[in-house]
Formats: structure tokens, C-alpha cells, sequence
């Protein structure tokens, strides 16, 4: 993977493990000659991955929309910055650009892109790796919901292998790495009338 989008959230938390895994990311990102495409901010989670980054001096690509573009808010250390007009607009652009995703904690905007993306693999219109990184037990109250939502019918079980989740920054790319796309099948359905 040359590109991998990361969504993360605006600020740090309360625990200092969540930076740490952020900083983490952002080196393996660097060591392994992986570019960054993120939502173009300098603050929390996101400021400090492409902080990292940029420090290293690697490939950092934001994408933010024309509402967030605010001096608070948007990097001005990232030289290719992409201004779009709408939320919706970025996650098509980011998906553009990208081979792969992985979701570090986050608030609504992070649970909103990890669960459009796991939206697009389970309609076959994407086939890209999509990880989540459960720092600290952060995602185990999601995960339980998925499973619960298996349970009661309204996720196929086999959708949840969708979801590539570990501890750890090398286990994630390690299982991301070697992540193989379900087969599709077409299914024509007919319309009665």
C-alpha cells in the first residue's frame, strides 16, 4: 500500500496511549515509505499523526472541507492541502487516493468514515483493507455491538472479516498487508409486477 487514509479523532483523550499509538502509526507510515491521507488538521489525534509524519519527512496529504478550513483548525505544515465543499465530497476524494484505511480513536466524524468505508467493502464498490486500531480497548464496546448485530440479523457474519482489527501498530499492518478481498458475486434480483 503506497497511501492509506487514517481517520482520527479532533482531540487526544484523557490517555497519553492514544498519542502514543498515533506517533507510532505515523513512523511505521515513514519507515515503510506509506503516505498519509488524513482530514488536514493540526489539532488532537490528527495533528499529532501528521505532525509525526511531517518530522520524518514523509508524504502527508489532507483532505478537509471548505467549513473546517478555519486558522484553528487546518495544518499549515501540509503542503498538499485539498479543499472540497462538503463532508460527503471529502470521503470520495480520500477514497480516491488511498489503497487502504485504518481508524485510530476518534468521535462521531471517525465512527462516520470507518463505518462508510466498512459500507462500501460490504457492497463490493471498494475491496480495500480496512483496519482498526483498538488502543487500549477503546473499539471493544463497537465490537461487541457488531457481534450483536450479527446475532440479531442485521450484519452477515461474514461481513464482520471486513473489519481488520489488532492491538498493536505492526500486528494491524502485518494482517492489512496480507488482507485478500472477498470474491464477489453478482446476484441479479427481478423485479415482479
Amino acid at each position: 500500500m503506497k497511501k492509506i487514509v487514517v481517520f482520527c479523532g479532533s482531540s487526544l483523550g484523557f490517555n497519553p496511549v492514544y498519542k502514543e499509538a498515533a506517533i507510532e502509526l505515523g513512523t511505521y507510515f515513514v519507515k515503510n515509505n506509506i503516505g498519509l491521507v488524513y482530514g488536514g488538521g493540526k489539532i488532537g489525534m490528527m495533528g499529532v499523526l501528521s505532525d509525526t509524519i511531517l518530522d520524518l519527512d514523509g508524504e502527508v496529504i489532507g483532505v478537509i472541507p471548505k467549513l473546517l478550513e478555519k486558522e484553528e483548525v487546518v495544518h499549515a505544515g501540509v503542503e498538499e492541502m485539498i479543499i472540497c465543499k462538503k463532508m460527503s465530497e471529502r470521503k470520495v476524494i480520500m477514497s480516491k487516493l488511498v489503497e487502504g484505511y485504518i481508524t485510530l480513536p476518534g468521535g462521531f466524524g471517525t465512527l462516520d468514515e470507518l463505518f462508510e468505508a466498512l459500507t462500501l467493502g460490504q457492497l463490493h464498490i471498494e475491496q480495500k483493507p480496512i483496519g482498526l486500531l483498538n488502543v487500549h480497548g477503546f473499539f471493544d464496546a463497537i465490537l461487541i455491538q457488531l457481534d450483536k448485530m450479527v446475532e440479531e440479523g442485521y450484519i452477515k457474519h461474514q461481513n464482520l472479516n471486513l473489519l481488520i482489527v489488532a492491538t498493536t501498530v505492526d500486528e494491524l499492518m502485518d494482517k492489512m498487508n496480507n488482507y485478500v478481498a472477498p470474491k464477489v458475486t453478482h446476484v441479479i434480483n427481478k423485479v415482479v409486477r
